[in-house]
Formats: structure tokens, sequence, C-alpha cells
């Protein structure tokens, strides 16, 4: 159950190879924690850890893959005894050819799966264009998590590719929140200077003077102690743990805090523990206080962490890696840490450049619109055509129908009708009173007084 618990917490947060399956057991390695000398709730055997989201586009795929193969008991032993490098290159997805037919059935079908949802992500997006013939599988090139040349099995290049692809893009989500996080700033800053345009000269004086009111009143706090410093876990220590400062001990300290109990004080575990510095700055209830900045605050200070204890950059820490920061002169002395209001998060000229790029997108969307309006008036132009030839094709039925019921009546409006058969006698009738001979032997009928009896003589 451990080395399921430390294959799913590496996930999310492993850089290198937090991602797959191969990524979550490689920090599998065992390391000696005597976890009988730390109170808490004793690890219950067979509970499941719940898997954060990593943030990538088949993390479902990912996690899937992973508690498959976790059912081999082949592979979960090499895992446990794999390294990094191992996991990295690609030797460890050859073991793929050694599991249960079983667990490559399963494989095989989790891939068609997700080849088919890829499929269909495509032909939604290329049909939003309208666009048609699409070749599918030459667009699936674009997703490297998978082998598109072979949809139908999972083979031992899909986990090596599996594998690579998390490591890459896990490497840069950071880099990734960084840039949406400026953008985020930029955007603001720009949406200000736009609405002090609007104003007079008065109203646009006490908006500045508001704005700088509200800088100055967001940046009166608390010192904030530098991440991962002695003053700053003793605050937490004696905080948000109620233990005694002069008690202050950095084992019983990363053991209070590796809440899983996997061994590793993973990311956000470190995270966790800025919340008291964070609260000294951000407060929700403050018109002046940002939270977007705040979580943006506690990413810097994770990372500034990890690249001070982390030593073999996995993006987990273990107990050793902590003791022996613990022994820095930084964690004794650090510098003075600043927060993002002391910082310059954009420059003029990343400013000018993203609204320069802002103005080029209402451009096109502009353009969209004013298409958009030309295909709704050309829309409508044909649905009034339509009515129009709807409403003369009715005239013209109804015009047909009153002639057909003049043409059955008379001048007084009767109907023009003869009974079945009269029309018929009437016509031989009139033939019989013709000036044509009758043939030989055949005198004309005659009616008798009773009108109803006929004589007909022969010769």
């Amino acid at each position: 159950m451990m080395f399921q618990m430390r294959w799913r917490t590496i996930l999310p947060q492993h850089c290198v190879l937090l991602v797959t399956c191969l990524l979550i057991n490689l920090e599998a390695v065992p390391i000696d924690i005597d976890k009988t000398k730390v109170q808490g709730e004793p690890h219950v055997e067979g509970a499941k850890i719940e898997t954060p989201d990593t943030g990538l586009y088949y993390d479902e795929y990912l996690k899937q893959v992973i508690d498959v193969l976790e059912t081999d008991k082949h592979f979960r032993e090499k895992l446990q005894t794999a390294d990094i490098e191992e996991i990295k290159s690609g030797k460890l997805s050859k073991e793929l050819d050694l599991v249960s037919h079983h667990v490559r059935t399963r494989l095989d079908e989790l891939k068609r799966q997700e080849v088919a949802r890829l499929r269909m992500l495509i032909k939604a997006k290329m049909d939003s264009f309208q666009d048609t013939g699409v070749d599918y599988q030459a667009l699936l090139k674009q997703f490297e998590h998978l082998n598109h040349q072979n949809p139908e099995t999972f083979e031992s290049k899909d986990l090596d590719m599996l594998i690579k692809a998390a490591t890459s893009d896990l490497e840069n989500y950071d880099k990734t929140r960084h840039d949406e996080f400026k953008k985020y700033e930029m955007l603001k800053e720009h949406e200000r200077r736009e609405y002090l345009k609007t104003l007079n000269e008065e109203k646009r004086r006490e908006e500045e003077s508001k704005y700088e009111e509200m800088k100055k009143k967001h940046g009166d706090h608390p010192k904030v102690n530098h991440p991962g410093s002695k003053d700053q876990l003793k605050e937490v220590w004696e905080e948000s743990d109620g233990l005694d400062p002069n008690d202050f001990n950095p084992k019983t300290f990363f053991k209070l805090h590796d809440v899983n109990n996997d061994g590793f004080l993973d990311e956000q575990e470190l995270e966790a523990l800025f919340t008291k510095e964070l609260e000294k700055v951000y407060d929700p209830k403050n018109e002046e206080d940002d939270m977007v900045e705040m979580e943006e605050e506690r990413l810097r200070m994770r990372e500034h962490v990890m690249n001070e204890i982390d030593v073999n950059k996995d993006r987990l820490v273990t107990l050793h890696e902590f003791l022996k920061s613990t022994e820095k002169k930084e964690f004794l002395e650090p510098d003075s840490w600043e927060t993002l209001d002391q910082q310059q998060v954009f420059t003029e000229e990343e400013l000018k450049e993203f609204e320069t790029h802002i103005l080029q997108q209402e451009d096109e969307l502009q353009k969209k619109a004013e298409n958009l309006q030309q295909q709704k008036e050309e829309l409508q132009r044909q649905h009034d055509q339509l009515q129009a030839q709807k409403q003369e094709l009715q005239q013209v039925m109804e015009q047909r129908k009153l002639q057909q019921g003049s043409s059955l009546s008379g001048p007084a409006g009767e109907l023009k009708f003869q009974p079945p058969g009269e029309h018929q006698v009437g016509n031989a009738q009139n033939h019989l009173a013709g000036d044509q001979p009758l043939p030989p032997g055949h005198i004309p009928v005659q009616e008798t007084a009773a009108g109803s009896d006929h004589v007909q003589i022969h010769p």
C-alpha cells in the first residue's frame, strides 16, 4: 500500500517523472523513516488515496493507465526497484511486454477509448470551422502522449510516450501559470487605464488617489518570513501545530506535515506551510487584496523552497533533503522576502505589446461580428424571400379552388349535377333521334301511355 501511496502522490507534482504511471511509482524508493515516533492517525491499509488533477488534458487517461498497471504484480515490483533515469530513458517501458494478458487487454481498451476521444475533439473543432474532408489520422499527430500510428493496441512505445509527454508538460506547468498571471495583471492595469480615459479631470484625480491609497494599504502588513527558513517553520510549529517554539525539531516537523505519510513533502504539503505567511498580506474581506495574487505568491514560495531543498529536482522533498537544508546558513539567517507588491510584475514595454495584441484581437472579433451580421442579414433576406414565395403559392392555390367551385355551379349558385347514368341515356336518345338510318330490322322504341313499358316489333 505504501508503494501505491507513493505512486499516486508523485503524479501531479512530479516534474521529471511526475507523469504517468512510472513517475508515480518511480519515487517509490524506500527511505528510512521511523513513523512510530510521530503521533497521528495511523495509515489505514487499503484506503484509496485520491490523486489530484495534474491539469493535463489527458489527465484521466493517465490515471486510468496507472490504475491498470498497479494491478500487475511483476510490473509493480519492477517499479519499486527502478530509478528515475531508467524510467525517463524508456528502459522500464520494455517491461510492459511481460505483464499479464488481462492487463494488456485492458490497456488496449483504454487506448482505443482515448483515440476515439481525441478524434471526437478534433471533429468538434473542425466542424466549428465548417471544414470537410478532414484527415483525422493525420491530426492525431499533434497528441504526443500516445502512438497514433497504432490506434488499437497499447504497446511499450505508448508507455514511453506517455511518460515523456507528461514529464515535459508538467515541467512547463508552473511557467504557464506564471505567464497567465502576468497576463491577468496586465489586463487589470489596461482596464484601469481605459476606465480613467472615460472620466473628467476631477474624477480621474479621485480615482488615482484611491488607487494609490489602496496600494499603500495593501503594502502595510507584518513582516513576511522567508519561506522555508527557521523563523517561518517555527511560526507554523507554534501557531498551526500548537507546540512550544523552544521545542522545535525539524525531523518531527517533517513527519507532522507529511500528511499522507508517504515519506515525502509534495508540492501541496509544502504550499500548506505558507498559509500563515500569506494571511499576513492577503485578506479576502479587503478590497485592496487580490486573491489571484495570493495564489501566485503561494506558487512563488513553493518554487523557491523547492529550488533550495529539492536536490534531485523530482519535485518531492525527502526527509534527508529537508534535514540537510536546515544545516545551511540560509535556514538560520535568510534574506528578506519580497512580496509581489514589492516587485514589478511587468514592464511598460510588455504592457504596450499586450495592449497591441488586445487591439488586434478586438479587431478580429469586430470583423467576425460584422461577418456574422452579414450572414444574419443574408439569412433574413432568404427567409423573407421564402415567405413571399409561400404566400404567392397559397394565393394561387386559393384561386384555383375558387375557379373549380364556380365551374360546378349555375347562375343562381345551384350545382350543375346529373345523377349517374342520366347523362348516358340522354346521349343515347339524342343519337336515336338523329338523321342516321337504323340498322335493317330495327324500328325506334316507342313509349306507351304508362311511360314505362317498351314495345319492340320485329318483322
